[in-house]
């Protein structure tokens, strides 16, 4: 049995055979389930602040797109990619992070709740803590986010010439998919390092934020040291730049074999394996503020 030490009280958890993985697993889903529908009925009670709030998100996160853009203005090509080609680049990987941050982009949020000592709260209930966190202040909002990346996602498919084979079919919703899970291992994963530095939502936000962004433009334009860096450490190249590339017809900078391309799914596992690792470890050192 293991004890999660909350104040002066210990909550006991259940060894990890698979059957109470399996369990805690439907469990947690289900809880989720349950606290995402009571913040959809907050947020329905009060439409029209809906409909503006996702309104806004789908014009803000729209200024990245309008910014390469005016980029394409003045230039016709960038690192070797056309308008489209970024397009898909920018469509594939805003849509992808759009699913993950609607999912779990409130993870960030638990550094303030260490520090403040909420998360307290969460421990004594008889609910998984990672499914409260996640689910905390559900912001359906962040459907403007999708919106926005499946628009011009399907601008760009529509407007490149691209030579389909069924592989390539079966590529487009499977690197949307795997690259939702690969950001949602990175939100994971940082939030279990707010365990140990409670200020560090910032540095969770430079690899998701920020890790889409820089997706959104060619490898080509990166220096090679960056670009084995999100290929080999942080695994976000698997998000959209080797599948969209084998898609697109055209060779990784890093002269990788094109069957790479085929393991963004492998990769989402193994990424959400080690980010449940990183989680249990926190959750196990966390000791409570005593307020």
């Amino acid at each position: 049995m293991a004890e999660v030490r909350v104040g002066r009280a210990a909550v006991v958890e259940p060894e990890g055979t698979a059957f109470a993985e399996r369990s805690r697993l439907v469990e947690g889903v289900r809880a989720y389930g349950l606290i995402v529908a009571m913040w959809l009925r907050s947020t329905m009670a009060y439409r029209t602040s809906f409909v503006m709030t996702a309104v806004g998100n789908f014009v803000s996160t729209g200024f990245d797109f309008v910014t390469i853009m005016l980029m394409f203005a003045h230039v016709d090509v960038l690192g070797g990619f056309t308008l489209p080609e970024v397009a898909l680049l920018y469509g594939t990987s805003a849509t992808a992070f759009g699913l993950s941050d609607l999912v779990l982009g409130s993870m960030d949020r638990l550094g303030r709740r260490v520090r403040d000592g909420t998360l307290d709260t969460l421990l004594v209930r008889p609910v998984p803590v990672l499914a409260q966190v996640a689910a905390d202040r559900f912001a359906l909002r962040r459907l403007g986010r999708i919106t926005q990346g499946l628009l011009v996602l399907g601008w760009a498919l529509l407007t490149l010439d691209i030579a389909w084979s069924p592989l390539k079919v079966v590529m487009l919703p499977l690197m949307v998919l795997s690259g939702a899970a690969i950001f949602g291992a990175v939100f994971v994963a940082g939030a279990a390092f707010q365990f140990y530095a409670q200020d560090a939502s910032e540095v969770q936000n430079a690899f998701t934020y920020g890790g889409t962004t820089m997706l959104q433009y060619p490898p080509t334009v990166f220096a090679k040291d960056l670009v084995r860096g999100v290929t080999f450490v942080v695994p976000l190249a698997f998000v959209s730049w080797l599948p969209a590339l084998y898609v697109l017809g055209r060779d990784y900078p890093l002269d990788l074999p094109r069957w790479v391309a085929f393991l963004p799914p492998v990769v989402a596992a193994g990424c959400w394996v080690l980010a449940g690792l990183a989680w249990r470890v926190g959750l196990r050192s966390y000791r409570s503020t005593g307020s």
